[in-house]
Formats: structure tokens, C-alpha cells, sequence
């Protein structure tokens, strides 16, 4: 193995391209970028190649990704030339293999080694990087790429009094290359996260005595670490490619079938059998996976949690170190899971104690040992530093990077850091960031995202080339865009919840931001890949070609109502207008009996009750609660044609369990075998016989409030002019969520919101035409806003969403409202459609909006 030992002034300090870390990164961007005929240097800190794997040499250290799955799947040929000896890697096998790859490609020829960027300055006039390196060299180049890790900055240990203590100290992360020798040794290990928990079982077989010092228990599962099973081989000999695009394509870069099981639906006994199969995996993602709904509602989770504990509790004897083990701080996934072979079983040896940080501090540190807050003193010939790192952003901000009018990453990124796809950052051009904060990585197989961040940034770079560009920056715009969607991705899970180093929460001072993205690989993926298929949509770029700038965002709708588009699109259905209207209902049947049920109520009850032509069903949703309660009647969407008193089932149950009203959901009769005003004159009969029969149902007497949905929210706001002209029922209130109130299709949101968003402009007029004759359609029982005089109707919640056709007409409702008087509060759902609102426990971005509709309802009847 021979290092690069030319000098600096025998190398080039002008090129193309300057990478700054030779992790696997940036081994694979000096492959790839030398490859396409860009001048590269490499630029490393470190004595050799490996990145993270050169450095993490505490015992134990592996990774916790499959080595089926840990590794480059770019070449083939390197595939075959490489066999992996274990299910998980120890740190020597690892970075055996970086070594091997820069053998392979030859690329050690190119890397500076012991050479550590100091600093990099932006030349608006030049149009190049100058970098200044630890060993005063000078570099110019025209693109300068971060490759050095997300998991690669050490965070010093912030005890007090850590510098005196007189035996010897260790920190994990920078452990010596030599090993240490902890036979008949005292030794402390503070820190139970990845490195603490698989060092601690080894350091136990070589003390005398171990002392761990815990401030928040982990969740760890065993690895089963052994060699590569064979079904794990299987799939990549019967077709290594297909296996390597499965995992660019999957949720996390390994390949497995997302589920659709639901923990907090399902019984005790799948609860049990799904959570056993992943846990016998001995694997991450799995465990991570045993229910659809784990990461995004507590009791789903607390599922899993529970069951983790059960396993310590299992194998650890002392029930009160057990329960100190047991975390109850944070969700399950929250923070990151480790992997562990004997790990609480380490702590059943007589030799080994565990101090409860959160029960007994450590005051300080001494020449001798540690002091713990309740007077003990205990004496160490050894201190070990499990404190982890400044994950994401620390290395980045700890080289001087200077851009655009003297403003710094550092200063930039003060309040957490902004990047458009975690790739590039506005103010910095020609600057890419691997694997940064914005984009999966630590979420994800790293090596996929790696491969996925270089080959991304190379083609990049060629395309520029080719197109006569010399300078990339994103706009401000598509990088705000950016930043909102991934606030949007993690908002809509338990990841903030905790106080993790995904969140910067272990290094004081730094803001409290999610930091990676955790839409997924595959959603990572497809924007990336849909930025250039647009023209690089969101970047400027110049050049002696000219300027060029394509402004605009590449995701702006909610994550979850983006994937349930994805995945409709997928299954490719008919659309409701293209079908017969038996068969359109004989659609929406199938469809909602695929939806999650929703939460459980008090009682449900199914009946009739007399329309204005024949009986008509209804379905009463009570509270848990003691009544009488409030009563709401609720109408149903399906533009007059579709839908029952449960096809929304679920958005009752929701709308029930959160106000503690009691709902009634009525049907009325549809289109096109009852045309208009049949629905209309249904609706007025059903509150008046609901107002009428209130005390007998279990309901509160007097008022009532009314709401609905599309079609539904038609009704009700037709059913409050009508109460109010033709002589009641009193009402107190209406909640209209994206609702129908006129018959004008030339408002600006059906151009906008045409298609793509399941309630199309060809639906509303598909159902306009079953339901009304066009010389009635405006009528105020068809277009409420058409009404001679909104003065005198009840208070209003009016609910439109962003992407949908009838947000104008809902707004213009609204506002015609608040200027007759009427007390209206009017929410604009950002980034949702039509549809999405109702989409309980699936479209979880929407619970904010479903959580203020339910206190609409409550406050109509104080």
C-alpha cells in the first residue's frame, strides 16, 4: 500500500475539481469525476483513506448496515473482486475495503493525505474556490465538493474538570491505531449510544472492573453477527443488478416490501408475530419497519418500545438495572437503534455496574476518578469518552467557508442549516455538499446515498460543461422550498420528539433542527432525478453560454398526500368519470374499505330517520365521554352521485373523538336517479328531524351545528340558508371543509388545479351534470354564494386546500361571509388537495387541520 508522498509543489494548485475527504465519497467522486476528464485533487486530514472507518477504531466498531447492503454496487466487477467475511463488518474489514477500492482505481495517486482544508473563500470575480490547507498550500479551483462525512466531527466530552484526570483518556471516536489493553484496568465508560454500546461488551472482558455511566438509555437489538447467511446472498447471485436497483428505489437503501399493517389496528397476536420476525433478523430496517404507523403515532411505537423492554427485562437479572436500561424518553427510531452482540447481558457480571446519570450526576471530574452529585467517589485507571459527534454539520462548519459577499456557512447556518436537496446552499457556488443535511443520509444505507449524492453532482458538473456554464447556486426560493418540504417530511413523524443528534441536540448551543431528510430514498431519489429531467429546476446558472435561471420549487405538496398521489398513479385506476355511475360507487366502495377505520368512539349506531321523500340512514358517532353531548350533523362527500352516511367513516370517528361532539352522519339521496333539489331538500329534513329528536338520541336539546365535506359542505352551508328562511331549526354553527359553493368553473383553481390531484376539473363538471340541470346551477340550493343576503347565517370554519379546484370559490365564500357580518375563520391548507383532509392515519400532515376543525365544533356551542 503506498501513500501519495509527492510534495505540494509537484502538484497542480489549479483544477477543475477539489474534494475535500477521502471517505467513500470521496473515493467514488474522484473515480467517477476522473473518469469524465475533470482535473481532480483529494484532500484528506487523515494518514489514509476510510473517512469514518479510519478513524472509529474503538473495539467493536462495525457497521450497522448488512455487509450485503454495506457496500459500492457501481461496478460489478469490484463486486466480484471483494467478499465480505461477516453479516456486519468490524472497522478493520471496512476499511480494508476503502483500501481496496483506491487499489483498484488506482486513486491514491490523486489524494493529499495529512492534509486538512482549513480554509475556502469564494472569488466572485475569478469565479473559483481558493483553498488554504494545513500545509499552507493554495489551491484554485472551479468546483469545490464536501465529502467529509456526516459522522466525522468528535464532540469533546463537557464535564467539568475532564482535564485533570491523571489516568489515561480515550474518546471513541479518535481511538489509538495501536488498540488499547484494558486487562486488570478500572475503567469508566461514559455514554451509552452506538460506540459506548458495542465497545462496552469487549472493554468488560479485559477490566477488573467497569463502570458505565448512562444519562439516556438506548434502544439496541442483537445482530446475530456471523457470517452472510445464505438466503442474504441469494437474491444478489440470482440477480445482482435488480437487487442493487431495489434498494436505490427503496425507502431506507435496503431492498424490503414496505408494509401496510397498521400497530395500532392490529390484534395482540400480529402485534407479537411481526415484531418476533423483524427482531430475529437482527437487523435495523426491519425492526424499524414492523408496522406502517410506527414512526408516525405513539401508541403504535409504544408497541415496540414495550417489546424491546421485554427483551431486557428478559435478559438482564437485576430488575432495577433493567428498568435503567429501558428507555421511556424517546420513541423507538428517534434516535438511532443500536445493534449489539451481549450488550445487556454485560451488565449480569459481577464486575460490571451501571450509574443512572438521570438519578445520580457526575459533579465533576478528578485526578483520580469521578465524583458523582450524592458524595460517592469512585477511582479509574482509565476514562473512556462515548460522546459521539457534531453530527451533519460539524465538519462542515468547522472548515472556514467563505462565500458570496463575505457571508460564511458558519453564520448561514447559525440558525440551522439551509440547503436545496442537502446538495448545495444558496450564497456558496460551485460548493456541494455529500450526503448533507437536507438529504437522507444517516437515515439511509450510506453507501446508496453516497453513490446516489456523487453520481448526481458528477453528471451535474458534465452537464454544465456541456451546456457552456462555468457557476451553479440554487435560487433562494427553491432552497426556502426545499427546507419546508424536509421540515414537512420529519413534522409529520416522532423524529423531533427527541432529543437526538439527528435533532443537534447532544452539542450545547446548537439549534434544535431535524437534520436529515426523511422522506425516504426513493422520494429523494425522484425530486433529484425530476430537478434535472425540469432543467435543473431551481438552480441558476452562467457561464460563457450566458445566464440561466429556472426558478421554482420541485416539491410542493404535503409529503404524505405527494406519496398517496404516487401510489394511486401506481395502481393505476380508472377515474370516477370515465365509469358508469354503479361502477364509480362500486370504486369508492373498495377504496374506502382499504382505508384505515379511524379512532375508536364511545358508541356507533346505525338508523333512519324521514327525508324530504323516504327514509333515510344515518350513523351516529358518541363519545366516550358522559353526555348529553353536542350534536353535529355531518354530510358526506361525492359531488351528489357517490358516498353513503359512512363512506366517511373515518373522517367522523376523527372529527367524534377529537371535539366530543356527537356526530350524525346522514345520507340523502344522489344523483342522477334524484337530481336537483333532492340532496338540498334531504339535508334541511335530516337537521330538522335531528334538532327535533336530539334529547332521544343522547344528544344536548336546542341548536344544533352542521359540517361537511365537498358535496357534503354544499349542503350544510345550503341547509344554514334555508334553516335560516324557512324558519329553522336554530343552528349553531358550520364547519365547510373544501366545500362547493358555486357553479363557476373558470375560477382561477380549476385552471391551476385542473388535474393531478384526484378531484379533477372534469370530475366537478362529471357530477354538475348528474346532479343539476345547467340553467339551475345558480341557484343558491346549488351556489350558495350566489345568495341574495349572507347577512344572519351562523358562525363558519371554512376549510379550503392548496391544490384543489374549488379553493377559490371556498375563499370567496369566506370572505362574502365576514363581509355580511358572519364570523368566519378560514384555514388554506397548504400543500394538500381536495381529498387528503380526510385521509386519516394516512395522511398525517392533516391531523393540525383535522385538530382545529374539532375545536371549531366545540366552540359553535359555548
Amino acid at each position: 500500500m503506498q501513500r501519495n508522498t509527492r510534495g505540494a509543489a509537484a502538484r497542480p494548485a489549479d483544477v477543475d475539481v477539489v474534494v475535500v475527504g477521502a471517505g467513500f465519497a470521496g473515493l467514488y467522486l474522484l473515480h467517477k469525476l476522473r473518469g469524465l476528464g475533470f482535473s481532480v485533487r483529494v484532500l484528506e486530514a487523515a494518514s489514509d483513506v476510510g473517512g469514518t472507518w479510519y478513524w472509529n477504531r474503538y473495539p467493536g466498531a462495525r457497521c450497522d448496515i448488512p455487509t450485503t447492503d454495506y457496500t459500492f454496487g457501481f461496478d460489478p466487477a469490484l463486486e466480484q473482486a471483494w467478499r465480505w467475511s461477516e453479516k456486519y463488518a468490524t472497522q478493520p474489514e471496512i476499511l480494508r475495503y476503502a483500501q481496496f477500492v483506491a487499489e483498484f482505481y488506482d486513486l491514491r495517486r490523486d489524494i493529499d493525505f495529512d492534509t486538512r482544508v482549513e480554509a475556502a473563500l469564494w472569488d466572485e470575480a475569478d469565479g473559483r474556490w481558493h483553498l488554504r490547507t494545513s500545509t499552507d498550500e493554495h489551491i484554485r479551483c472551479r468546483f469545490t465538493i464536501m465529502a467529509t462525512g456526516c459522522l466525522s466531527q468528535p464532540k469533546a466530552p463537557e464535564i467539568t474538570g475532564a482535564d485533570r484526570f491523571q489516568g489515561a483518556t480515550y474518546l471513541t471516536s479518535r481511538w489509538p491505531q495501536g488498540g488499547v489493553d484494558f486487562t486488570g484496568k478500572r475503567v469508566a465508560v461514559i455514554g451509552t449510544g452506538s460506540s459506548g454500546i458495542q465497545s462496552i461488551p469487549i472493554i468488560a472482558r479485559q477490566a477488573s472492573q467497569l463502570t458505565v455511566f448512562q444519562r439516556t438509555p438506548n434502544f439496541s437489538i442483537p445482530a446475530g453477527n456471523g457470517p452472510v447467511r445464505e438466503e442474504r446472498l441469494a437474491p444478489l447471485r440470482a440477480d445482482r443488478a435488480a437487487y442493487r436497483q431495489a434498494a436505490r428505489l427503496s425507502r431506507a437503501g435496503v431492498p424490503l416490501e414496505p408494509t401496510q399493517v397498521y400497530g395500532r389496528y392490529s390484534p395482540p397476536e400480529v402485534r407479537a408475530e411481526r415484531f418476533e420476525a423483524a427482531w430475529q433478523t437482527g437487523e435495523l430496517i426491519p425492526i424499524l419497519s414492523v408496522f406502517a404507523d410506527q414512526i408516525l403515532f405513539k401508541d403504535a411505537n409504544e408497541i415496540v418500545c414495550e417489546k424491546v423492554r421485554e427483551k431486557i427485562r428478559a435478559v438482564v437479572h437485576d430488575p432495577e438495572t433493567a428498568e435503567a436500561l429501558s428507555p421511556r424518553d424517546h420513541a423507538f427510531g428517534t434516535k438511532r437503534p443500536c445493534l449489539d452482540t451481549g450488550y445487556y447481558a454485560t451488565f449480569n457480571l459481577p464486575h460490571v455496574r451501571l450509574v443512572d446519570l438521570r438519578k445520580t450526576p457526575i459533579e465533576r471530574i478528578t485526578e483520580g476518578g469521578i465524583a458523582l452529585s450524592g458524595g460517592e467517589s469512585l477511582t479509574f485507571d482509565a476514562i473512556v469518552y462515548a460522546t459521539g459527534f457534531d453530527a451533519m454539520t460539524g465538519a462542515l462548519v468547522a472548515v472556514d467557508i467563505t462565500g458570496r459577499d463575505g457571508l460564511t456557512l458558519k453564520d448561514k447556518w447559525a440558525p440551522g442549516p439551509s440547503t436545496y436537496l442537502g446538495l448545495m446552499s444558496r450564497g456558496f457556488p460551485n460548493l456541494f455538499t455529500i450526503t448533507g443535511p437536507g438529504s437522507p443520509s444517516v437515515l439511509s444505507n450510506m453507501m446508496v446515498s453516497i453513490e446516489q449524492h456523487v453520481e448526481w453532482v458528477a453528471d451535474c458538473l458534465a452537464a454544465l460543461r456541456a451546456q457552456g456554464h462555468t457557476r451553479i447556486e440554487p435560487t433562494a426560493a427553491a432552497e426556502a422550498g426545499w427546507v419546508q418540504h424536509a421540515n414537512d417530511c420529519a413534522d409529520i413523524t416522532l423524529y423531533p420528539s427527541a432529543n437526538s443528534w439527528y435533532m443537534g441536540a447532544n452539542v450545547p448551543g446548537k439549534p434544535r433542527v431535524f437534520l436529515p431528510y426523511v422522506g425516504g430514498v426513493d422520494a429523494y431519489r425522484r425530486a433529484c432525478d425530476e430537478v434535472v429531467a425540469r432543467d435543473y429546476l431551481g438552480f441558476e446558472r452562467s457561464g460563457p453560454a450566458g445566464e440561466r435561471c429556472n426558478d421554482g420549487l420541485v416539491r410542493r405538496l404535503q409529503p404524505d398526500v405527494q406519496m398517496v398521489l404516487e401510489m394511486m398513479a401506481a395502481m393505476n385506476l380508472p377515474t370516477f368519470d370515465s365509469l358508469p355511475v354503479d361502477a364509480a360507487r362500486g370504486l369508492l366502495a373498495q377504496l374506502s374499505a382499504a382505508s384505515p377505520p379511524g379512532p375508536a368512539v364511545g358508541e356507533i349506531v346505525d338508523g333512519q330517520l324521514p327525508g324530504a321523500d323516504g327514509p333515510l340512514d344515518y350513523r351516529l358517532y358518541r363519545p366516550t365521554t358522559p353526555g348529553p353531548h353536542p350534536v353535529v350533523v355531518y354530510f358526506h362527500g361525492g359531488g351528489w352521485v357517490l358516498g353513503s352516511q359512512s363512506s366517511d367513516d373515518p373522517m367522523c370517528r376523527d372529527l367524534c373523538a377529537r371535539s366530543g361532539v356527537m356526530i350524525v352522519s346522514v345520507n340523502y339521496r344522489h344523483a342522477p336517479e334524484a337530481r336537483f333539489p333532492a340532496a338540498a331538500d334531504d339535508a334541511l329534513a335530516a337537521v330538522r328531524w335531528v334538532s327535533e329528536h336530539a334529547s332521544s338520541l343522547g344528544g344536548q336539546p336546542g341548536a344544533v351545528a352542521v359540517a361537511g365535506w365537498s358535496a357534503g359542505g354544499n349542503q350544510a352551508a345550503v341547509v344554514c340558508q334555508r334553516a335560516r328562511d324557512e324558519g329553522g331549526p336554530p343552528i349553531a354553527g358550520q364547519l365547510l371543509l373544501t366545500p362547493v359553493t358555486d357553479s363557476d368553473l373558470t375560477r382561477a383553481s380549476y385552471v391551476e388545479n385542473a388535474e393531478g390531484y384526484v378531484l379533477t376539473a372534469a370530475l366537478m363538471r362529471w357530477f354538475f351534470d348528474h346532479y343539476v340541470d345547467a340553467a339551475d346551477r345558480t341557484d343558491p340550493r346549488v351556489a350558495p354564494l350566489r345568495a341574495d343576503s349572507l347577512a344572519d347565517l351562523p358562525p363558519a370554519m371554512i376549510v379550503t386546500a392548496q391544490f384543489d379546484p374549488l379553493r377559490d370559490e371556498g375563499l370567496a365564500y369566506a370572505q362574502a361571509l365576514q363581509l355580511a357580518g358572519v364570523p368566519v375563520h378560514t384555514i388554506t391548507a397548504r400543500g394538500h388537495t381536495h381529498t387528503s383532509l380526510t385521509m386519516v392515519d394516512v395522511v398525517v400532515s392533516g391531523e393540525p387541520v383535522r385538530a382545529q376543525m374539532a375545536a371549531a365544533l366545540r366552540s359553535f356551542f359555548r
